[in-house]
């Protein structure tokens, strides 16, 4: 699901995300699990505010983000 993300970005886009919509909702990212990369790819695996566990995967070659909510 494509969706917007507002994130801190340093000597790179989209190095840490703080928080994204998610149904119509913000929901503001209280830590980052771990984070990778893939080829084309940075993909996060969050923890929300409200607990909630999310895959971000931004697609720079599309410059677009993607979520996933995990269960725990």
């Amino acid at each position: 699901m494509e969706i917007k993300v507002k994130c801190h970005s340093g000597y790179i886009y989209a190095e840490e995300p703080r928080s994204f919509i998610w149904q119509k909702k913000e929901l503001r990212i209280k830590s980052v699990e771990k984070a990778w990369q893939e080829p084309a790819k940075r993909l996060f695996r969050v923890v929300t505010e409200d607990g909630k566990l999310f895959e971000l995967c931004y697609n720079s070659k599309a410059d677009q983000w993607s979520a996933f909510e995990l269960t725990p």
